[in-house]
């Protein structure tokens, strides 16, 4: 039903770009119309104004650095999926101050305790909503552990409540279905994060963890391309201390052995570790296969029968 209204109103939004588009000036029929800074519709031919109604949405101060614009503006911050009330509701701070930094009395800190206390209370009105609130904060949780960027938190959050949505969580644990929505939202987003990567920082097991995002992705229609390989080249290298030219190579052999059909049912952090490795010695930055092994979280064998394979692709044997 979410994809049909989007489209009629990407196609609204088509045909009102198209009408002022179409704006010309009644004095000297000149298409050049132009907004001011007054946000009055001008010919910039005639200098006609053309509608001078228009309302402006922008804030009534000005603001000259980011200190001011801090200083001045009124309102909170925005709304964001990764907190069950999309941050809506009021938050009691936890400094016993008042507003002109002044420390309160006794009596007003046991008044606060208690607010504070209630408030954090009446913010889930029902189980279904404690639910919500305790698998986001595990999404922020093992985000944070991961290291990845806010986008993958808000989509991880967003993917857990079209499974909530869908009711998929029922028969199976919340930290399973969190887990599960953080991989997908890291896969959607092309941030490079391997499932034992995530099993490490989650409580729950990895075949769990893998049984459940086929499902919720095969549910909701999720589009997720394969993960490619090069996505962990950089890290991979990184962690290792190798150079640029190292990277590069790395990146051409997973290429070459890619375009000959290698890389197919193969894992990707094991295919990326091995062509690193045959790159360091390549370039005459030698890594032996445990320290690859170590920071990509394969095996040496793995690394081995890889290696060989790209080797062979490359025409060094």
């Amino acid at each position: 039903m979410e994809r049909p209204s989007r489209q009629r109103q990407q196609e609204r939004e088509t045909e009102q770009e198209s009408d002022e588009e179409t704006v010309s000036c009644p004095e000297c029929d000149s298409t050049d119309i132009v907004t001011d800074a007054d946000q009055e519709l001008v010919c910039e031919d005639c200098g006609l104004v053309l509608d001078e109604r228009n309302i402006d949405r922008g804030p009534e101060w000005r603001a000259f650095n980011h200190s001011e614009r801090q200083s001045k503006s009124r309102v909170g911050a925005p709304i964001t999926e990764t907190m069950h009330d999309k941050g809506l509701t009021t938050t009691i701070d936890w400094k016993d101050k008042d507003a002109y930094g002044r420390s309160l009395s006794s009596e007003k800190r046991s008044q606060m305790h208690r607010l504070r206390k209630w408030q954090e209370r009446i913010r889930t009105k029902d189980a279904g909503e404690r639910n919500l609130q305790f698998a986001l904060s595990e999404i922020d949780r093992m985000a944070s552990a991961l290291g990845v960027p806010r986008s993958v938190r808000e989509v991880a959050s967003v993917i857990y409540r079209r499974a909530l949505n869908e009711d998929l969580i029922r028969g199976r644990s919340i930290e399973g279905v969190s887990t599960a929505a953080l991989y997908a939202a890291c896969r959607q987003e092309g941030i490079p994060r391997s499932l034992d990567e995530v099993a490490d920082v989650s409580r729950v097991p990895q075949k769990e963890i893998g049984r459940t995002y086929r499902y919720i992705s095969q549910e909701l229609g999720l589009e997720l391309k394969p993960v490619d390989p090069k996505q962990f080249v950089p890290r991979f290298a990184s962690s290792l201390e190798l150079s640029e030219e190292v990277q590069s190579k790395a990146t051409e052999i997973i290429d070459v052995s890619a375009e000959q059909g290698l890389l197919s049912g193969k894992s990707p952090t094991g295919f990326a570790a091995a062509a690193i490795y045959a790159a360091s010695l390549l370039c005459n930055e030698k890594k032996t296969q445990r320290e690859v092994a170590d920071v990509a979280q394969v095996t040496e064998v793995t690394i081995r029968n890889r290696y060989q394979e790209q080797i062979e692709a490359m025409g060094f044997r």
